[in-house]
């Protein structure tokens, strides 16, 4: 029989993405946790010392096992569908939430609430984010949009495309997103079309960070590099869970600093 049952109190979850652990940990059900990827551990220190039960796409089925969990809640992709698959097997619960969009992050947060008894606080998150977005989209309307590109790596270049909620935080923060006609949500582009793209705004959330500036100032030819307009955007902001009330506000005072808006 399938661990649903549990009480929450008694509850043993894997987490195998940081944007859900960071989901329980924001709803004060940090104290389910047994076991976590690589990733969560490297970048949450309240979940350091929790057994490691390998990366993101290449979790160790045995150490998830051997932590007896009530459930693994994931973010699906192809690269655990057969992890997936292996533990429905074994009759261990899975609860996939996908992540993509806006209203698939608040539904994450929402179906993870209830699934641990903390179904109020996870609504009560929500409101936050929902009201937070309508604030920022009514201050973006009283101000012409700047044509930005958001870039997640810069060799090869991999940029924010259409469709994803960081695509959504763009168009709320008052930015407007270059790449948004492109297909996928995370498009690899080839340098002739930033160049014809003529970025105003460049928001760099690549690695690492300090050699943004100096990266960029090979090509002055390129608005938001002749016009200083490069910003560094902390990997936080890129991170679907929640806070993306928060990752928001970071994204809006980039956008506020090199535009008019007060």
């Amino acid at each position: 029989m399938l661990a649903s049952t549990a009480s929450a109190e008694s509850l043993r979850v894997v987490s195998l993405n940081p944007s859900l652990t960071q989901t329980l940990l924001a709803l004060d059900a940090g104290s389910t946790l047994v076991g976590v990827d690589e990733y969560s551990a490297r970048i949450e220190p309240r979940v350091r010392e929790l057994p490691r039960v390998g990366g993101l796409f290449n979790p160790s089925l045995e150490a998830i096992v051997g932590l007896s969990p009530s459930f693994v809640a994931l973010v699906p992709s192809a690269q655990q569908r057969a992890l997936h698959d292996r533990l429905q097997a074994l009759d261990i619960e899975v609860l996939a939430l996908a992540n993509h969009s806006r209203d698939e992050v608040l539904h994450s947060i929402e179906a993870l609430g209830e699934r641990v008894g903390r179904a109020e606080a996870a609504r009560a998150r929500i409101r936050e984010i929902r009201s937070a977005w309508t604030a920022a989209e009514a201050r973006a309307e009283a101000t012409p949009r700047m044509r930005t590109v958001f870039v997640l790596q810069r060799d090869p270049l991999y940029v924010v495309g259409g469709g994803s909620y960081l695509d959504a935080m763009l168009h709320a923060s008052g930015a407007e997103n270059a790449a948004r006609d492109f297909g996928e949500a995370y498009p690899r582009v080839s340098l002739e079309w930033l160049i014809a793209a003529a970025p105003e705004l460049i928001l760099d959330a690549a690695d690492p960070p300090d050699e943004a500036a100096k990266y960029w100032s090979r090509w002055s030819s390129l608005p938001a590099v002749s016009e200083g307009r490069v910003r560094v955007v902390e990997k936080t902001v890129t991170l679907p869970g929640p806070y993306l009330d928060r990752a928001l506000e970071q994204l809006e005072a980039h956008v506020d600093a090199v535009t008019a808006r007060p």
